[in-house]
């Protein structure tokens, strides 16, 4: 396992900055507001040949333990106890403040090996900071500009010795643990939807540990942050990559320049996502903006389960659910059958439905469907409704093949494609997920004319 080196420090003095820097992506929101990132992320880092895991965290501040800073204090403690290493920054042009100093007697105490971090010290502006960070007590303190790169090389030079130590004692400890190696690549799932839905909840349910940070306050989630997890399903395990996701409010409420920064984060994790649940609230189901995050997932192409939390607040549960798949068929006719499960992240009843709807989407959207078969299909489907005529000719639709999966995806040779009426198109479309037991995800079909043999080669 790659090496964990933890990034600390009080609000705004550059961490994620860093982050994104060793992780050689903008993957942590950056801004000048303080308090920015308030779960912690891990990113595969590189500094010259070096490779390391290397943690983001919120800023430490003092607050009671029920307060937001509070429990967001508990992420940065929970990534100091399973960091190797901690790279403690300091603002240099504010120079060392009490909070620094509070700070770093509590790294003292973690036992932890700390390198102190002189950041935003490109200039003369951070001269003084940098020598004033001595008086922490941390050892020498490297000067670096997160921003601008300066001090990658001493802070190379810091970082090679202790790498280089830390992965002979793994080398060691691997000698007598059986190796474990699956081909399969993560299931990529976003849990998406409004503010305050409880997605990070959700998250935590489902892998057992309290993870990421959650409380009854609405847009908590800034970032979208990446869990690894094992679901344990029927016939096999299942690598799994849960992607938390800030809440989405509607275009015109979105203000701030922070909060388009974290829906533009949200949005990005939808499209590296391969399944993406929608959580709504049960007593709130499918608002306008819960139709316009799922109709965005649907086009991008990825699978969608519907979550329905807060279930434990219903009580008449037959009527809701029917009412639910009322809604779902009328308001989401685009992919109908989607699975809808009830739950509730709080308590953790119906939690265990979840992962195999999510599975069961995901092999519909790798379904692939044999061409003869198509064909077949597409022969009786077009002899029980034949393509309209327009303007007194006949569109024929000869040919048809899947083109590739993920969606699925389908290329028919039809005469007169661009006159097709929408309606035809989309009969085809419910035709072939009847017909072949693909619901819950995109079907895209494209009309292709059919190229012309008798065209002379103008080349």
């Amino acid at each position: 396992m790659p090496v964990k080196i933890a990034l600390v420090g009080r609000p705004n003095v550059g961490k994620s900055t860093l982050f994104n820097r060793l992780v050689g992506k903008r993957l942590a929101l950056v801004d000048d507001t303080p308090g920015v990132t308030r779960d912690r992320r891990e990113g595969e880092a590189t500094l010259g040949d070096l490779s390391f895991t290397v943690i983001d965290t919120p800023g430490l501040e003092e607050a009671p333990e029920a307060a937001l800073e509070g429990r967001m204090r508990k992420q940065t403690d929970a990534a100091v106890a399973e960091a190797a290493l901690c790279l403690f920054l300091i603002d240099a042009r504010a120079g060392v403040t009490a909070l620094d100093t509070t700070f770093a007697s509590l790294l003292r105490e973690s036992g932890k090996p700390v390198v102190i971090l002189a950041n935003k010290a490109e200039g003369s502006a951070g001269e003084a900071g940098f020598y004033d960070a001595y008086s922490l007590g941390l050892g020498e303190p490297i000067a670096i500009s997160a921003e601008h790169g300066e001090g990658m090389g001493e802070l190379y030079t810091v970082l090679e010795p202790f790498l280089a130590e830390a992965e002979e004692d793994d080398l060691e400890a691997d000698d007598e643990e059986v190796a474990w190696d699956n081909p399969l690549k993560p299931l990529r799932v976003a849990i998406i939807g409004r503010p305050n839905a409880g997605k990070s909840t959700l998250v935590n349910r489902l892998i057992g540990e309290e993870r990421l940070l959650t409380g009854p306050e609405a847009g908590i989630t800034r970032d979208s942050i990446s869990v690894e997890w094992t679901w344990r399903g029927k016939d096999r395990d299942w690598p799994v990559k849960l992607f938390d996701t800030a809440g989405m409010r509607r275009k015109s409420r979105v203000q701030s320049k922070l909060e388009k920064l974290s829906v533009a984060d949200a949005l990005r994790a939808i499209k590296f996502s391969e399944v993406t649940v929608l959580l709504l609230d049960a007593e709130h189901p499918f608002d306008k903006q819960d139709l316009q995050i799922a109709d965005l997932a649907l086009r991008e192409g990825r699978a969608l389960v519907i979550g329905v939390n807060k279930w434990d607040l219903i009580e008449d549960k037959d009527a809701k659910v029917r009412e639910l798949r009322e809604m779902a068929a009328r308001l989401l006719p685009q992919a109908p059958g989607l699975p809808i499960v009830t739950l509730s992240a709080l308590t953790g009843g119906g939690i265990r439905r979840l992962m195999p709807a999510v599975v069961q989407v995901y092999i519909d959207w790798n379904a692939r469907v044999k061409t003869p078969e198509l064909n077949e299909w597409l022969h009786e489907a077009v002899g029980r409704h034949a393509p309209p005529a327009v303007s007194g000719q006949r569109i024929k639709i000869r040919y048809i093949a899947q083109t590739k999966t993920r969606p699925p995806t389908f290329v028919a040779q039809c005469t007169r494609a661009e006159d097709l009426p929408a309606a035809y198109k989309r009969y085809l479309i419910n035709g072939i997920r009847e017909a072949f037991d693909i619901k819950a995800v995109p079907v895209r079909l494209i009309l292709k004319k059919p190229d012309n043999p008798y065209a002379k080669d103008k080349s």
